[in-house]
């Protein structure tokens, strides 16, 4: 959930934006036509499960809804949503370092989903797309079917950034998506969910390079950082439907902005909702390191351990490795260099128990750790190791580079 500056341009900072705006929450209708309603989604049992990361669970509720509302675009958008999102959470790109300069996940190849989601996602966006044009053949002005057309967009956007690597189909997806929330908010300005593309488009883009904005520009996107700040706040204050998505968002921008301070309370209420998430947690750890507060970033750590070890819901299948890489990556950027690379050799020996993402940066930790220990060699088989584990990713890049130039660390690192 953390941003940082985009790495590979426009098209792909502002997919990776629809990425993890997760979807929209949207509960089922009793028609398109109309004012839209909002119900807050957490009275959806299948939304309860999605925010707590039960994917299966999701999939099975919203289903068994499609069987008795079969006409429902959202709930095609729904089921769609948790097909992808699912696949994400398998290949660690719900992550922090999904958009931060140490990513192994955009530069590998595209996200392994198997033939049968595929189809099952294609379909469903498929049926929601045929489903709301039918709705805006017979009303123009209908918001629902707006919305829920965008949505659809944006999963699409999604689904061909990050399983195909189309970029550019990918950025085309997400310009539709943008333009039919602009309408939503045109007809209705008090539908504030609306807004939460609109914002993060609005920041993602100020936060470019004169050359990408303009760019950008050429598909209609004009990039403003502080007003797309105020619309996911706006969204996060008045929002029902997407006002957890925004709360999630605005906390990885104010860590990108170097105020952690500010998001620490936003995951600590996403955690208190959701407390089937840890991924949530994850992030609390991330930000205390961030405010330089080390002793509270490990005593959530241990609450984390704690939670796995008691066997509490959502944390009783979490790996220990996931754990011991955050605690390990933590004592790396604090100087505690020993213990650091206690954890990272058990977490690097069971490898394969963890998402890519992760293992990758552990083989990455592990070398510069010995690196700093003046231990090249053994740092160059870590490097090795990174660089056979994702050999596309900017990890393996920056292992590369190591290997003739031993890793030294930068002044004000943490």
């Amino acid at each position: 959930m953390q941003f940082s500056r985009p790495i590979i341009g426009a098209a792909v900072a502002l997919t990776v934006a629809s990425a993890l705006a997760v979807a929209d929450p949207t509960p089922k209708p009793q028609a398109l036509a109309g004012p839209a309603r909002q119900r807050d989604p957490l009275t959806d049992p299948g939304f309860v499960h999605f925010y707590n990361n039960e994917y299966d669970q999701a999939i099975a509720v919203f289903e068994q809804e499609l069987k008795q509302h079969p006409a429902d675009p959202e709930l095609y958008n729904h089921l769609a949503q948790s097909i992808l999102q699912r696949e994400m959470l398998r290949n660690g790109a719900l992550e922090s370092q999904l958009v931060t300069g140490s990513n192994p996940f955009l530069r590998r190849p595209g996200m392994e989903i198997s033939a049968q989601d595929k189809a099952r996602f294609n379909d469903a966006l498929a049926n929601s797309m045929k489903l709301t044009q039918d709705a805006l053949a017979r009303n123009p002005r209908d918001v629902q079917a707006l919305y829920a057309q965008a949505v659809a967009h944006g999963l699409r956007a999604n689904y061909l950034f990050l399983v195909q690597k189309a970029w550019l189909d990918s950025l085309h997806e997400i310009t539709a998506a943008r333009k039919d929330d602009e309408q939503v908010v045109r007809i209705d300005r008090d539908f504030s969910d609306a807004r939460l593309i609109l914002g993060i488009n609005e920041y993602i883009v100020g936060c470019l390079s004169f050359g990408w904005r303009v760019l950008a520009s050429l598909e209609g996107f004009h990039g403003d950082r502080e007003d797309g700040i105020r619309q996911l706040q706006l969204v996060a204050q008045t929002g029902v439907l997407n006002r957890y998505d925004a709360e999630a968002l605005l906390a990885a921008i104010y860590r990108r902005e170097r105020q952690p301070q500010r998001a620490i309370p936003l995951l600590q209420e996403l955690a208190q909702k959701f407390p089937r998430n840890y991924l949530f947690r994850f992030e609390e750890v991330e930000m205390y390191s961030d405010q330089g507060d080390k002793q509270d970033a490990l005593r959530v750590l241990a609450e984390i351990e704690s939670l796995r070890k008691s066997g509490s819901p959502g944390y009783a299948s979490l790996p220990p490795e996931k754990i011991q890489y955050l605690k390990a990556n933590l004592l790396f950027w604090y100087g505690d260099l020993d213990p650091a690379l206690t954890d990272l050799k058990r977490v690097t020996q069971n490898a394969d128990q963890l998402d890519l993402n992760t293992a990758v940066m552990a083989w990455l930790r592990l070398g510069q750790v010995y690196d700093l220990q003046g231990k090249h060699q053994d740092a160059v088989q870590a490097y090795r190791e990174t660089m056979k584990a994702a050999p596309k990713s900017e990890a393996a890049l920056e292992a590369k580079s190591y290997i003739s130039s031993p890793y030294r660390r930068k002044r004000n690192a943490i």
